[in-house]
């Protein structure tokens, strides 16, 4: 089984990729999100997310069907959108995990502080366990780069032309 690990352990082991997965999603407000449906076909999503307190949240709305997905199936895979035109301003990136459903009443008060959703009473919210982070780049106009972390790994980096 894959060891899982929450952003403030992948922040401390690997700092340089990690800030920048955090600002291409930090770039945009919407990203997408797939997850499980019942059937085992995936479903994408629009999604916000945020980096709070050493942790990656994904807030949704009651009853929504990315939530009962999680909720059934807590594995996904979210990527950053990739913004306007071709220019993938820091890469393609992507991080696949498990959604831990947060009902600890401080956790979500601290959340609803920073975030403010439309309904603080009636939301679902869920911290995120990584099992994979993935960077894909251009280098010098010539390298495909490929980064890609998994908990107790070292980073790997294919260069590809």
């Amino acid at each position: 089984m894959t060891s899982i690990t929450d952003w403030a352990a992948f922040s401390l082991a690997e700092p340089e990729l990690a800030e920048v997965v955090e600002k291409r999603f930090g770039d945009f407000t919407h990203h997408v999100l797939a997850t499980l449906r019942r059937d085992g076909s995936p479903r994408t999503t629009g999604i916000e997310v945020r980096f709070l307190d050493g942790d990656l949240w994904l807030g949704m709305m009651p009853g929504s069907l990315k939530a009962r997905d999680l909720l059934r199936d807590p594995r996904f895979n979210l990527q950053a959108n990739p913004g306007p035109g071709m220019g993938m301003g820091g890469g393609d990136v992507r991080i696949a995990g498990r959604a831990v459903p947060v009902e600890d009443g401080e956790a979500r008060s601290r959340y609803v502080g920073e975030v403010s959703p439309p309904d603080p009473d009636a939301f679902h919210l869920f911290r995120v366990d990584l099992t994979e982070v993935v960077r894909v780049s251009v280098e010098n106009d010539e390298y495909m780069v490929v980064q890609t972390w998994k908990p107790g790994e070292p980073l790997r980096s294919v260069r590809r032309t």
